[in-house]
């Protein structure tokens, strides 16, 4: 059997985005009252995620951004090994 390939950047864009829509539930999420404590800790391993629309759009961005990366660099490594 055949090893499937996997699409470098259509793996990265789609976690990507992912990772972007969560970020913005729970900045939206942490406003609303719901998710407090999980929302705090995000902003402690994230530098750009705060309470304000600023820092839930700062999160989100840089969420994107390293989950491409990583996705990218995982699919890359799959299809060369």
């Amino acid at each position: 059997m055949a090893k499937q390939k996997l699409e470098e950047k259509e793996l990265g864009f789609a976690g990507a985005v992912i990772a972007a829509a969560c970020m913005l539930l729970l900045g939206i999420g942490w406003n609303v009252g719901i998710y407090v404590n999980a929302a705090e800790a995000m902003s402690k391993w994230h530098l750009f995620f705060s309470s304000s629309l600023i820092g839930i759009v700062g999160g989100m961005i840089e969420a994107g951004v390293w989950t491409f990366i990583t996705l990218y660099i995982f699919a890359y490594l799959y299809n060369k090994f």
